[in-house]
């Protein structure tokens, strides 16, 4: 027997229908937002032919940081994931900037209002700048402000739709 979809699941899978998922292969501006280093995804990106400059928001390092201070290992993996593109990107068309402020007490408070990801939608707006992220509300966010935006689907929502098929028969 199939479960019937939540509410919730349909209107996600609604929201991501009208967000761009194919890569542009000119020469632009990016903006990542922490979702994309922590699944990884830069490498296989530039692999696929991503070109011209990568904006990392300092915003970002510093919700790694925290991660990796607390001992979770998504805050480990994104910052290898930046330290790995920093060593790759003389093979590739790609340059790397770190931009903007470092939150502040108030920005930390109000993480999860999305505090954080405002600031780093300000700095694609700044930048005329591509966002890619993997976050699907901040996605729609960055749509809903007239943000250009590259999601990714994230590795965590595949790994759960990977079980639930495992256990369906």
């Amino acid at each position: 027997m199939f479960k019937k979809k939540s509410y919730s699941s349909f209107v996600k899978q609604r929201a991501r229908r009208s967000l761009n998922k194919q890569m542009s292969r000119k020469i632009k501006t990016y903006v990542i937002d922490t979702s994309i280093a922590i699944n990884r995804y830069l490498r296989k990106l530039i692999r696929k032919g991503l070109q011209g400059k990568i904006i990392i928001p300092n915003a970002v390092i510093a919700e790694l940081e925290n991660l990796a201070n607390k001992g979770i290992e998504a805050g480990f993996l994104g910052l290898e994931e930046i330290a790995r593109l920093q060593r790759v990107k003389n093979l590739h068309n790609i340059k790397i900037y770190f931009k903007g402020l470092r939150p502040g007490e108030h920005h930390i408070r109000y993480a999860k209002s999305g505090e954080i990801d405002a600031m780093i939608r300000e700095i694609a707006v700044k930048n005329h700048a591509t966002l890619i992220t993997a976050d699907l509300v901040q996605a729609k966010s960055a749509q809903a402000y007239g943000i250009d935006v590259l999601f990714l689907k994230s590795k965590i929502e595949k790994k759960k739709r990977k079980k639930f098929f495992l256990f369906r028969k």
